[in-house]
């Protein structure tokens, strides 16, 4: 079971121990071999990424630009490149600026490659282009399912 993550970043630390718990949840109610699919961005990428590895699963990472780490704040970077390290496959989009139109690219990628994508969405418009609001309705649009995971009461 191949399964995608995209979510929102730069959450408060109460919403983050929260959202963890729930990918945690959710990863555990997988009975297949899982396979996390991700950009491994700072946030929901990151730990659903970190959950899935725990549990013995593998990480398949999608790149969307070549300068993508350097665009990612540099407390996240060690734990980029760890995850990295653990990847079993890397896929890139061949862009070179770590954009909007780049990241959602990889987005495009990633849930090209998944059988389900999982969102840790609050439910409202994307920020900019390419936010997860932009990536799930792409999911939706190809027909690849979604689990939305948001904690109750939660604003980011």
């Amino acid at each position: 079971m191949r399964v995608g993550i995209t979510g929102h970043r730069g959450l408060s630390t109460e919403v983050e121990e929260r959202v963890r718990a729930l990918l945690a949840d959710a990863v555990s109610g997988y009975t297949a071999e899982l396979v996390a699919v991700s950009c491994i961005a700072d946030g929901p990428d990151a730990w659903f990424a970190e959950a899935v590895l725990s549990a013995g699963g593998r990480l398949e990472v999608v790149v969307p630009a070549t300068e993508y780490r350097d665009s990612l704040p540099e407390r996240h970077h060690s734990t980029y490149d760890e995850l990295m390290s653990r990847a079993s496959d890397v896929h890139g989009t061949g862009m070179t600026a770590s954009d909007s139109e780049a990241h959602m690219t990889g987005s495009e990628i990633l849930v090209g490659l998944a059988d389900e994508l999982v969102a840790v969405w609050d439910g409202k418009p994307a920020w900019g282009y390419g936010g997860t609001a932009d990536v799930v309705a792409y999911a939706e649009r190809t027909g690849v399912p979604v689990r939305v995971l948001w904690p109750e009461g939660a604003s980011r």
